[in-house]
């Protein structure tokens, strides 16, 4: 990049390399402090929440790195969006039904993230969908809302659907969805022991295949469902019970994340025809759900890209209300409600990672001394002689004969021909001239793969103080793209190529597969940093899965949580209205079955016997037994103040 370059560059730049407003949804930003800032009511005129202010305040109240900041107005914004959206297509369409949609809350269990969501559904009649026994227990207590529904999906024993009778008891609109066969001679008869007619939805297999990484979530070798064969036996067997009207609702899935809207359209046409046949074979029912897999945008490309989508929520839910409303007119069907499971779509804009970096891993910048000294091999005056030698014209043919002479300078180390020395003179003026390889390459169209491969060699891994396997799980084991960039400096040029590299000590704890204009970079492009100066990193897009699917490698555990909400009459148009301390050593140790306080007896102990074999004086003795105390408490992340 060029001096000139520096100088021009502006918020837009940013916003363009690292696709802010493409993946953003007019909720995330540039300002012109060249800050990222939060545009919580997606409103022109409305709050702008600084993310370098929120992090000044979490200072104050001394709230470490890392953590997760949510944006709970954005939560609401989702649950509003959705909902109204459904609303405006129906009345528009003349649809005859309603939406009446359930939040899986297994994309994200946390509790302020199921109140916030039931608060901001309840004018909607907005419900929950539990799909095992903890879920279900936390579905009852929260899902108190008589006029919303209560879905459960997933494989359920007796306990489960005691659980599922219970809500019946309590007036609760709480539908069964029925996976297997078995599942519903085991649901009748507790129906009849809690004395209370069940509310009953079948899961349908599709025929469809859907595509992406969840694709298995449909077609003939699904894991749930029933195949058409089965649903025909499931009602007659409630024929023969006289329970045909406790038959609600048909439910299909075809996968989460569904990047293609061929794949809704499809889908929804076939769904639409088989409740369309049940309602003429004289089953009642009230509702279609038509599941998950309402796609985020997580790399801005809106394509059909695994980590993309190729339409807007308002095309997928016109294409739901359209095609059922099209099936059932020329059935002469009535038009069911129609109830959908979006949780990745409501969920995971509201919550992002924010840490800092503590350290640059960059082993190509340390150089040893290259002065010609007398008697140093011959290998090392031929690098030497490359690097004086490249420019524009010849540096690929350069290039190529200093790899060749590297190549042969580690063999001749291995022969006990090139001493250490000599061998580190060759690695530092070979690191030196492919610096200078890849400044020329960047002012050409096009490149050689061997000096392309450059640009991830010599990137700088910026050491962030974080754990992928507890905040990214996603990352690392399926891929899944998430939008990473700084917070500030945004109106500066990035000049360094880096990768991200986490704290554990587990090689795969990095990122580095990083969005880009229509295409995934190996590297991203962040700032050069001072010593002292603190720069503070954003993974966004974490809201959904992210946040409870996170493991205890390391045992380093649950991140300090600040939940923000907007003001508009508050000078920075936010406030931090609750804080969740993350996990502590002693925390987490305990998970694993370890017992603080007999840790602590046993290393007071130790300690003990050193003071009475006189090998440890009293006062030292008493300073490391409070300093291994006060060390379980604190917080199992680093800190560098």
């Amino acid at each position: 990049m060029t001096n000139k370059d520096k100088k021009s560059w502006t918020i837009d730049d940013s916003d363009k390399l690292y696709q802010v407003s493409q993946w953003g949804e007019g909720y995330f930003e540039i300002n012109e402090k060249g800050n990222l800032s939060v545009n919580p009511e997606r409103k022109e005129n409305g709050p702008r929440i600084d993310v370098a202010e929120v992090i000044e305040e979490m200072k104050l109240q001394g709230i470490s790195f890392p953590a997760v900041i949510r944006f709970h107005d954005i939560l609401w914004s989702q649950v509003v969006s959705i909902n109204e959206t459904f609303k405006s297509v129906i009345e528009d369409e003349g649809y005859q039904g309603k939406y009446l949609g359930v939040y899986p809350i297994k994309v994200n269990q946390m509790r302020e993230v199921v109140e916030e969501i039931v608060a901001a559904g309840a004018p909607y009649n907005f419900g929950l969908e539990a799909g095992s026994k903890p879920e279900l227990m936390a579905v009852l207590a929260y899902n108190d809302n008589p006029g919303a529904l209560t879905v459960l999906n997933g494989y359920k024993d007796d306990e489960y659907m005691r659980l599922a009778m219970l809500g019946r008891k309590l007036g609760r609109k709480v539908i069964v969805v029925v996976e297997k066969l078995s599942e519903l001679d085991r649901l009748l008869k507790i129906s009849k022991e809690f004395d209370v007619p069940p509310l009953i939805g079948l899961r349908c297999k599709m025929s469809y295949k859907s595509t992406g990484k969840w694709s298995d979530s449909s077609g003939d070798r699904a894991k749930f469902g029933l195949t058409v064969t089965e649903i025909l036996l499931a009602v007659e067997r409630l024929r023969q019970e006289d329970l045909l009207d406790s038959l609600q609702l048909f439910h299909y899935h075809i996968g989460s994340q569904i990047t293609d809207i061929k794949c809704v359209k499809e889908t929804i046409s076939e769904a639409a025809r088989i409740y369309a046949k049940l309602v003429k074979l004289g089953v009642d029912m009230r509702y279609i759900d038509v599941g998950g897999g309402l796609a985020i945008d997580y790399d801005g490309s809106k394509s059909t890209g695994q980590s993309s989508m190729n339409y807007t929520m308002s095309q997928y839910i016109a294409d739901i209300v359209y095609g059922i409303k099209q099936v059932c007119d020329a059935e002469n069907v009535r038009h069911p409600d129609i109830v959908s499971e979006s949780g990745r779509a409501i969920t995971a804009q509201h919550s992002c990672v924010v840490t800092n970096v503590v350290d640059i891993i960059d082993s190509k910048k340390n150089e040893w001394d290259v002065t010609p000294s007398a008697g140093e091999h011959q290998l090392v005056k031929n690098v030497r002689e490359f690097l004086g030698t490249l420019d524009q014209d010849n540096y690929k043919e350069v290039y190529d004969d200093a790899r060749q002479v590297r190549d042969d300078a580690l063999q001749a180390f291995k022969l006990g021909i090139l001493s250490l020395e000599d061998r580190a003179k060759v690695e530092t003026l070979f690191w030196k001239a492919s610096q200078r390889v890849l400044e020329f390459s960047r002012k050409e169209d096009f490149v050689s793969e061997s000096v392309g491969e450059l640009e991830d060699t010599l990137a700088a891994q910026y050491l962030c103080n974080f754990s992928i396997f507890q905040s990214a799980a996603d990352h690392w084991a399926i891929g899944q793209l998430l939008p990473v960039l700084p917070l500030t400096k945004l109106h500066q040029a990035p000049t360094r190529q880096c990768t991200i590299a986490d704290i554990t000590c587990d090689s795969d704890g990095k990122i580095s597969k990083f969005i880009g204009n229509d295409e995934v970079r190996r590297t991203i492009q962040l700032h050069e940093i001072k010593p002292g100066d603190e720069y503070v990193i954003g993974m966004f897009l974490t809201g959904a899965y992210q946040d409870v699917m996170g493991d205890m490698h390391n045992l380093f555990g649950r991140l300090n949580e600040v939940h923000v909400f907007s003001d508009d009459d508050d000078p920075t148009d936010f406030y931090i209205e609750e804080v969740i301390r993350g996990a502590s050593m002693a925390n987490v140790l305990s998970t694993m079955q370890y017992t603080p306080e007999y840790m602590a007896h046993m290393v007071k102990r130790t300690i003990g016997k050193l003071i009475k074999n006189g090998e440890m004086n009293a006062r030292e003795g008493v300073r490391l037994t409070d300093f291994y105390e006060d060390s379980l408490k604190s917080y199992t992340y680093l800190d560098y103040n």
